[in-house]
């Protein structure tokens, strides 16, 4: 079922994956940078297969500036990510047919994921976050963005990188400026309900050093490292991991 959801004056397009009939729990998705909501192959498209298939339902979006939603990408920060994740919760939470809800993000979108849990704690089961990248914060105040440096003190109005796949994007300014005071860990650690953290030893983004912070904020958390992955998490170990991470979300506490 395809869903559209206005948040100020930006369409976020998205669906509705229903497990079943009747009322079922839901995972809602967070994808990454540069990224979409249903990468083909992508980990969080592999788990959202394996969570239908266990009577989970799945709700996911494309963030404002990526895929299908309006908005351009050199606008898009953290924040404005935060806003979007808020509408999208609300959207699930607000359905008679969804039961309990449960937050899955990678990358950024695993730190837009633990926040949002943070400031939804009374209304979010479980949180999956899946290489997040709270690396954004150190970045931003050192001046870097996917190996591209800048001056982090008189930050430009744009700094152009590029995906894995050559393709350029603009990022704007003011995802730098405001990623330099994001209270990532502090707002996750207001989260109460179980949390998994799931990285790669490979991963040249999200290293283990920005992992580990979590410990000190996060309650009920455990962190699995991923042999030989990187961060995209599907290039090694992908079945054990979808497994485990499916398994973590559609099991019973």
């Amino acid at each position: 079922m395809e869903v559209e959801i206005k948040r100020d004056g930006l369409v976020l397009r998205g669906e509705f994956l229903k497990a079943g009939e009747g009322v079922r729990p839901a995972a809602v998705l967070f994808h990454g940078f540069m990224s979409s909501r249903k990468p083909e192959g992508g980990i969080l498209t592999l788990i959202a297969d394996l969570l239908l298939e266990r009577g989970v339902s799945v709700v996911r979006f494309d963030f404002n500036g990526h895929g299908e939603s309006d908005g351009s990408f050199s606008d898009m920060s953290v924040m404005s990510e935060l806003l979007d994740a808020s509408k999208i919760l609300e959207w699930a939470l607000s359905r008679e047919d969804v039961g309990e809800v449960y937050i899955a993000g990678h990358s950024q979108g695993g730190v837009v994921g633990g926040m949002t849990a943070g400031y939804y704690r009374d209304r979010v089961k479980k949180l999956l976050m899946l290489a997040p990248a709270a690396v954004i914060q150190r970045d931003a105040l050192e001046g870097s963005c996917f190996g591209v440096r800048y001056d982090s003190e008189n930050v430009p109005d744009y700094v152009r990188t590029h995906d894995l796949e050559g393709r350029p994007w603009d990022v704007g300014g003011f995802y730098f400026r405001s990623a330099k005071t994001l209270p990532i860990y502090e707002t996750t650690g207001r989260f109460r309900g179980s949390t998994l953290i799931m990285y790669a030893d490979n991963d040249p983004v999200v290293r283990r050093e920005s992992v580990e912070p979590y410990r000190d904020f996060v309650e009920k958390l455990s962190i699995s490292e991923i042999p030989g992955a990187g961060h995209g998490l599907t290039d090694c170990l992908a079945a054990e991991t979808v497994e485990k991470a499916a398994s973590f979300l559609a099991g019973r506490d």
